[in-house]
């Protein structure tokens, strides 16, 4: 498999850090919305020979696109009708709940603390066949609330309820929390960003991955500059590749 990256992390300006999260609809250009397809289609092959359609988003750094991703992702395979349940579980630095601008004023860890349940939490119908559950109020301890025997409990009796789950996990690189769901999921898929994400990076985060035996289903490029005349042909903005 090659990834193509920068060779080091360059000195960015405000404008440059800032990641677009934008949710893809009816509007988004062609070659977006087609890319997210493809990358539907890898996952769903990925997941074919898993008991488990429940899969988590990560990348090794922040700000590299994870929760644009998960959420496009989300939207992505709910308009193939199922039923879909995207969990925001970056509960130190949520931004799911902006992307779709709603309310976080309860959501994950307010269920697992006993504060809320899922069926007041829970954010209905934010699109067709999607629903979304936020982070909630940003707790001291949540690595301990992410390993629960709660929230266990919770995503299990989820399970019968959607057809897929999809989580937003924080940067692996940054915490260990997303490596925590392994036993939930049946791997991960990897947000890396072109000019940002390095060589080193993707290594440091296959090693987590390897001593914390999880799956990588694969790797989602965002950032891409293609040719002149392959962005003509709408092409080269995201793509999915199998690990």
């Amino acid at each position: 498999m090659k990834i193509k990256l920068g060779k080091a992390k360059k000195a960015k300006t405000k404008k440059d850090s800032e990641t677009k999260t934008e949710a893809i609809s009816d509007m988004s250009k062609f070659a977006i919305v087609e890319s997210y397809k493809a990358a539907r289609t890898n996952i769903m092959f990925s997941l074919s020979s898993s008991e488990s359609k429940a899969f988590a988003v990560t990348s090794y750094s922040k700000g590299e696109g994870k929760s644009t991703v998960s959420s496009n992702l989300a939207i992505s395979f709910a308009k193939m009708e199922k039923r879909v349940l995207l969990i925001d579980c970056d509960l130190r630095r949520p931004n799911v709940h902006n992307i779709f601008k709603l309310e976080n004023v309860t959501g994950v860890s307010n269920i697992i603390g006993k504060m809320g349940d899922f069926d007041e939490a829970v954010h209905r119908e934010v699109l067709p066949n999607l629903d979304i559950l936020t982070s909630g109020t940003i707790p001291p301890n949540p690595s301990e609330l992410l390993c629960s025997p709660r929230f266990v409990k919770l995503v299990e009796r989820l399970k019968d309820e959607y057809d897929y789950i999809i989580f937003d996990t924080p940067p692996v690189g940054v915490v260990a929390d997303a490596l925590l769901l392994k036993d939930l999921v049946a791997g991960f898929v990897v947000v890396i960003r072109e000019r940002s994400t390095t060589h080193g990076d993707v290594q440091n985060l296959l090693e987590s991955a390897r001593l914390a035996d999880c799956k990588l289903l694969g790797f989602a490029k965002v950032g891409c500059i293609s040719s002149r005349k392959r962005r003509r042909r709408g092409y080269g903005y995201y793509y999915y590749q199998y690990y």
